[in-house]
């Protein structure tokens, strides 16, 4: 269905650790290039836990800007949780994620609106290559999107990041999911919805150097193969099948064998190595349960994903009522308590 004759508001979420540097460049360029695609638009920034100077920056920022809303969290919860709580804040009827680094060319989100007025309620960048990346980094992320969609019914895109425009209804579905545990790649393959892929090609850093780095990346392929995938505990099962059939073979060998040629010494070697061996598939399928276990014990003490410090600016403001026809307004009265 085609959205051309619909003016939407625009909310803009940036998740910033340690970006100080950045901000004053990034954000005037993405508020100027919003304000040309809509006249109701915001900037909601979730400093997650900065050492830098981004508080102030940002706090010039909103002084300036009534449109930018600054959220500063109680502490670094990752960008998972940064990019929840920007989602949860954003009030526009369309929501776009953006890093806020200047990696990501704000020349695109024209034809990502346009993406959306042609009918399209997700519309998402995928990377032509992984140049900035090292060699290694960039064959465990292929590594990574084969073993995460191998089995599995939704498949996340490869190459596909948080850069991405989103209609409403795509969004109050990511607000409805309550897991802790949020790998927000999966989440967006999960909810669905008529999406539209576009190809970029990400910029050079305006300033500094990432903060994610290869660590950050295994920790975050971690949780997504947790959250999307149970191929790992059917590899257990196959390894458990067939290091039993070669058990049970390998016992009928030694039967035989001492039935037909007689076997003087058992072999000593054989019973150390086997008993090394499945000694290594015990302890490696009780560290792979593990994971889940410890999975689900998170999820289980239902702790919120992030804290929220502080807030400035107001952004979009939220209607107190939105009537609908024939209906009169709901009006709220304040009460007391004696």
């Amino acid at each position: 269905m085609s959205r051309s004759h619909l003016s939407p508001s625009i909310s803009c979420v940036i998740p910033a650790f340690n970006e100080a540097r950045n901000l004053g460049t990034v954000l005037p360029q993405i508020l100027a290039t919003l304000s040309i695609l809509s006249a109701r638009v915001e900037l909601v920034v979730v400093d997650d836990g900065s050492r830098d100077d981004t508080t102030q920056v940002m706090q010039a920022l909103c002084a300036a800007h009534p449109e930018i809303v600054y959220i500063k969290l109680s502490r670094n919860f990752g960008k998972e949780p940064a990019l929840t709580a920007g989602i949860d804040a954003a009030r526009g009827e369309v929501v776009v994620l953006m890093d806020a680094d200047g990696q990501h060319p704000v020349s695109l989100l024209p034809e990502m609106f346009k993406k959306w007025q042609q009918g399209s309620d997700v519309v998402y960048a995928v990377r032509k290559t992984r140049d900035d990346q090292s060699g290694l980094q960039s064959s465990l992320t292929g590594l990574f999107y084969k073993m995460v969609n191998f089995g599995n019914r939704v498949k996340i895109p490869a190459n596909a990041g948080d850069f991405r425009l989103m209609d409403r209804m795509v969004v109050d579905a990511l607000k409805s999911l309550p897991e802790r545990n949020r790998f927000m790649k999966g989440l967006y393959a999960w909810v669905g919805f008529n999406s539209t892929a576009i190809d970029y090609q990400p910029l050079p850093r305006a300033d500094g150097k990432s903060n994610f780095g290869l660590r950050g990346s295994l920790s975050l392929a971690l949780t997504g193969i947790l959250a999307f995938s149970i191929a790992p505990l059917r590899a257990l099962t196959a390894t458990g099948l067939v290091l039993s059939a070669l058990a049970l073979g390998y016992g009928a060998w030694v039967v035989g064998d001492y039935f037909i040629s007689g076997i003087a010494v058992p072999g000593y070697a054989t019973i150390v190595v086997g008993m090394m061996f499945f000694s290594g598939i015990q302890l490696l399928s009780i560290g792979i349960l593990a994971e889940y276990v410890g999975r689900i014990y998170e999820e289980v003490k239902q702790r919120p994903p992030y804290l929220i410090s502080q807030r400035t600016g107001s952004g979009l403001v939220e209607p107190l009522y939105a009537p609908e026809a024939g209906n009169p307004p709901l009006i709220l009265q304040q009460s007391s308590l004696l």
